[in-house]
Parts: structure tokens; C-alpha cells; sequence
């Protein structure tokens, strides 16, 4: 399954190219990766470049707010406490903090409840629900979760529960949104919301910036944004339309934090004053902590966390969550050298699969998705990591791009106790006896799908770039494409016949650094992470796919490049086959 990787680089027109780089007044570069990228006119390359607040869509073009709003404005008014339930993960906690905080502003009477992974499970729970009814609530709200929660809801209407819905996971094709008071879903059916991706921390927050519009108090909405970035970036959800300008704008407001949780995070994720931070330390150092107690602990921890004005608490809560992610790193290293040591057994995964399907018994379940998700980036295949407890099995599936993982599973659908999520992660619980029949079926449904070449790793290169026309000015407009993340990747430029200055050397355990340049182009820092495994790829002549990168030390910034793909050149493979010829 490791085989050469096919590099596909991307050809614009060049008239094309000229055109826009003369109208917007930038380099033929960033003209071309605008086009690539799907903003070849003025108008949306213009929108992409300056986001700004007026981008935001109106909320009450979500379907069911117009029903939501005014019942949450009656509970204010009439002091009636509301309940905000929401899901354990990055983007269900980030989004129960922003939501309680803005009821809490607008003077409601408020209580919120964050499932426990290992004890509750996943969604809303019946249980939970009758706990709440009998403290006297008759309000909930959920963040990130409930479109599925059919039987907890007929409960609930039943017992006099309203519940509003907001969510982005896909509705059940079958039996449609469940029967809440409201459901704020761009992805339900006959909702003609404009932008269907969403987090559901975002959902959450089109729903406060409808109740503040309604109290007068809509100036106010932008300074919910950091969080909601946060939120939106952790989540991988794709920083296109409206995603991108949330993070945009949050971003640029983090320098201007002044919530003591938020503040004690960035602290700790080694962060400083947010005034350099981009899309790339949300993901990377301020997501992991925040998801770490869901995967690790208990989650409530995050909303305390953003909720409390204390700093000293809000310290604690903050170091304790940096805590709770070096263990969740070290459980993680295990269960994915166990999944992978599992999968590689011909017995259990032939090498020809389409789908893995991986079990053990007492796999920790708080990190299976992130084991999945990197078995699935190393394989190119989708992946199912499950973890057998008792009678149950519960698992976590990742996805590659061509494959609709949720179409999957809906073609299993009667081998579930339960399973929900997004077209390409998902999440599934079914008996342990039933797992074979779900990887004969799975991979049944996928060789329906999918093609050789679809299972072949791909490396989609933006233009060739020789090292010799990087330059600093080129660095400052290529961050005006921020911020990078899913749906719009850090660009990718092809170097060909390089030559190696500087014998790679190991940086930690799994990474190196050398110092390269083309024909005509200066010396530049390379480096390689988690390629000490290939180190011996890197040659003389070699044709290198990278990132740029800038990067500080004493005070000086320098450019740095990051290797993405190494491949032989046409030259050195011509002269390999002509040496063995001679011998």
C-alpha cells in the first residue's frame, strides 16, 4: 500500500492568469491559485481576499429559526431556565460556550450538560433528559448533535421537553429530522441555507447572531468569533464561503482576547498574545487541548473553561487540559501502532481491500478516530477502527475523498446499534459478532465506488516554482490566501533537479533538515517532517513537491521550505536504467 505517489499539477490559461493578476494587482503566482481554487472572476476573488463581516449570511435563512427565536426570547423573558446540551468534541464544546455565554448576556437562566464519552455516549440520551425535566427545565438546546435522536425526542415532546436542534451531521435518509420544537440544520432537507458546511459550533452561532439581532445588540456578534474559529478549524470543517470568514475575522480579533480562559489556552498551547497566530495553531495547538478532555476525561472542563471570569481558575482549567493532551498523545501512539500491527496480519486485512477494518479488545475510545484518520492518510484506503468492550463495539470511520463513508454504513445500516456523521468521518456501534459481516459488506459497497485510481495517493501541485523565484514579497502574498486549512490547502509548488548542499540530519526521532537549491536558486532550509523513514529518497537531481514557510530564530525571520514529496527525475531514472543496461 505504499506506492509511488501521483503527482497531478494543476494548468492554468495563461491569459487568464495575466488578466486577473493585472485587475486585483497581484503576482501571476497568486492570480493562478485564485483560479485553481475556484475564484477566477473580480468579484469573488475580491470577496475571498477581504473577508468581512457583511459576508456573513443572514441567519434566518436557516430553516427553523424563525421558529427557535421567539421561543428562547420567551424563556428569557419569563425566566425559564434553558438547558444547552451539547457534544464532547472540540466543536460541540466550543459551540455550548459560545451559546451559554450569549444567553447568559442576554439575561437568561441558563445550565448546560457535556456528555461523558465512556460513561453517556454520543448525542442526546433519554436519561439525561429526564434529569433535566425533574431540575425544572423546559427548554434544551442542543450544539453539534440531536438530528438523529429520534426516540429521545418523542420522549421529550411527549413529557412536555421542548427541544431545539442545532446540528451539521446528516439527517437519517430514512426517517428525516426527528421531532424537536425546532431544528437548525443547514443540511436538512428543504433548508436553503446558502452555505451547507457549516460546523456546529457555527450553527450555534448563526443562532446567536439572530437572538442579538433581535435584542438590538447585533455589534456585539463579532467578538463570539474567536471561539467560533476555533471551533470551525478543530472540526477540519471546510474554511470556504462563510468558514473562511469566520476564522478570519476571529483570528484577527485574537490579539483583542480578553475571556481569562481564552487567554490562559493560548498561554499554555505556547500561543503568546494571539497577534501572529493563524489557522494552522488552532488546529494543531489550541484544538488538540480543547478535544483532548473529551477524549480523555470529561469535557465540561472546555466550558468551564471559556465560561469562567477567574483567572486563576481559568489557569488551572487550562493547564489541566494541556495535561489531559500529552496523555491522549501518548494512548494515541499506541492504539495506532496497535491498529496498524492489527491491519498488516493478511488474516485480518488482505492487502487488496478497499476498506480497513480494524478491531481490539479495550482500545482506548477517545483517541480511535485520530487512529483512523492516520491509518486512512497512510493507506489512502477508508478506515474503521473499533474497539470491542464487552458486548459492544464501538468504532470511529475516516474517509479518503472520492468515497462517501456515510452511504457506506447506510448500506449496513441493520448491522448497527447505531452510527451518524459526515459523508467522509462517522461514527458506529454494532455487536463485536457482526464486524466481519460489516468488513465483507463495506468493502463490497466500496469496490462499487471506487477505481485503482482512486486508491492511488495523490499529490495535487499548484505550479511549478524553482527555488530561484522565492523571494519574501512572494512569502507576503501568499498569506493573503490565509487562512490555509481544509477546503483550501497551504499551496503546493514543484521544484525539479535539486541540488542537496547539506546531508539531511534527524531533528527529534522522526524528522530532517537539509539545505537545498535549484539550478540558479540560493541555498534554502528544508525541512522534512516525519520523513526520516525516507530519508534515503532525498538525492542529487531529486524533484521535490514543498510548502513555504517563514520561520523565526533570534529574532530574524528566514523562508523555509517543507517537503510535501520527494520523486526521482526523469534524468536520474533514465540514468539508473542506463547504468543497470551497462552492467
Amino acid at each position: 500500500m505504499n506506492a509511488q505517489k501521483r503527482w497531478i499539477v494543476r494548468v492554468q490559461d495563461a491569459q487568464q492568469v495575466a488578466s486577473l493578476a493585472g485587475i486585483l494587482g497581484v503576482s501571476p503566482t497568486i492570480a493562478a491559485l485564485l483560479i485553481s481554487r475556484g475564484y477566477g472572476d473580480e468579484l469573488s476573488a475580491r470577496t475571498f481576499l477581504q473577508p468581512s463581516y457583511d459576508q456573513l449570511h443572514d441567519p434566518y435563512l436557516m430553516l427553523g429559526m424563525r421558529a427557535a427565536v421567539p421561543r428562547l426570547l420567551r424563556a428569557i423573558e419569563n425566566s425559564e431556565p434553558i438547558l444547552v446540551y451539547g457534544d464532547y468534541d472540540v466543536d460541540g464544546t466550543t459551540g455550548t460556550a459560545v451559546l451559554l455565554r450569549a444567553l447568559n448576556l442576554l439575561g437568561a437562566q441558563t445550565g448546560f450538560h457535556v456528555p461523558h464519552r465512556f460513561t453517556e455516549g454520543y448525542g442526546i440520551q433519554q436519561p439525561a433528559l429526564g434529569r433535566a425535566l425533574a431540575e425544572g427545565y423546559k427548554l434544551v438546546i442542543s450544539v453539534d448533535c440531536g438530528i438523529r435522536a429520534h426516540e429521545p425526542l418523542y420522549w421529550a415532546r411527549d413529557n412536555g421537553l421542548d427541544v431545539i436542534i442545532t446540528d451539521h451531521h446528516l439527517p437519517d435518509e430514512g426517517e428525516g429530522v426527528p421531532p424537536a420544537y425546532a431544528v437548525l440544520n443547514p443540511n436538512q432537507l428543504g433548508c436553503n441555507y446558502p452555505d451547507k458546511n457549516l460546523a456546529g459550533v457555527g450553527v450555534a452561532f448563526k443562532l446567536v447572531h439572530a437572538l442579538f439581532r433581535e435584542r438590538g445588540r447585533e455589534a456585539q456578534v463579532n467578538a463570539f468569533l474567536k471561539i467560533v474559529a476555533i471551533g470551525t478549524v478543530a472540526d477540519v470543517a471546510k474554511l470556504t464561503g462563510e468558514n473562511r470568514t469566520i476564522v478570519a475575522l476571529g483570528l484577527k480579533d485574537l490579539p483583542q482576547a480578553t475571556n481569562p480562559g481564552l487567554r490562559a489556552l493560548m498561554e499554555v498551547a505556547g500561543c503568546g498574545d494571539g497577534a501572529s497566530m493563524t489557522a494552522y495553531d488552532l488546529g494543531f495547538r489550541i484544538g488538540p487541548r480543547i478535544n483532548a478532555a473529551g477524549r480523555m476525561d470529561a469535557a465540561r472542563a472546555v466550558v468551564e473553561l471559556f465560561n469562567t471570569k477567574d483567572r486563576e481558575e481559568a489557569r488551572r482549567l487550562a493547564k489541566h487540559l494541556d495535561t489531559r493532551n500529552q496523555e491522549r498523545k501518548e494512548v494515541q501512539r499506541q492504539i495506532v501502532e496497535l491498529a496498524i500491527a492489527e491491519m498488516e496480519s493478511a488474516e485480518k486485512e488482505p492487502a487488496n481491500s478497499y476498506v480497513a477494518v480494524i478491531a481490539g479488545k479495550g482500545w482506548h475510545r477517545g483517541v480511535i478516530g485520530i487512529a483512523a484518520s492516520k491509518i486512512s492518510e497512510r493507506i489512502n484506503r477508508p478506515c474503521v477502527v473499533l474497539s470491542i468492550a464487552g458486548d459492544l463495539a464501538h468504532g470511529s470511520a475516516r474517509s479518503i475523498e472520492p468515497y462517501h463513508l456515510l452511504k457506506g454504513l447506510t448500506s449496513c445500516a441493520d448491522l448497527f446499534e447505531k452510527f451518524g456523521g459526515h459523508s467522509h468521518a462517522a461514527g458506529i456501534t454494532l455487536k463485536p459478532d457482526r464486524i466481519s459481516e460489516l468488513r465483507r459488506r463495506l468493502n463490497e459497497h466500496a469496490a462499487s465506488c471506487l477505481s485503482d485510481e482512486d486508491l492511488q495517493p495523490c499529490v495535487h501541485i499548484d505550479a511549478e516554482l524553482p527555488t530561484g523565484e522565492i523571494t519574501f514579497e512572494l512569502v507576503a502574498e501568499l498569506q493573503t490566501l490565509e487562512p490555509y486549512g481544509a477546503g483550501n490547502p497551504r499551496p503546493a509548488f514543484l521544484a525539479r533537479n535539486l541540488c542537496i548542499l547539506t546531508e539531511p540530519r534527524l531533528i527529534g526521532e522522526r524528522h530532517l533538515k537539509m539545505c537545498v537549491a535549484g539550478p540558479k536558486g540560493r541555498p534554502l532550509e528544508t525541512i522534512w517532517w516525519n520523513g526520516a523513514e525516507q530519508r534515503t529518497a532525498m538525492k542529487n537531481g531529486s524533484d521535490m513537491v514543498y510548502t513555504i514557510e517563514t520561520s523565526n530564530w533570534t529574532g530574524e525571520t528566514f523562508l523555509q521550505l517543507s517537503v510535501q514529496d520527494v520523486q526521482a527525475s526523469k534524468q536520474q531514472t533514465a540514468n539508473s536504467k542506463q547504468s543497470a543496461q551497462s552492467r
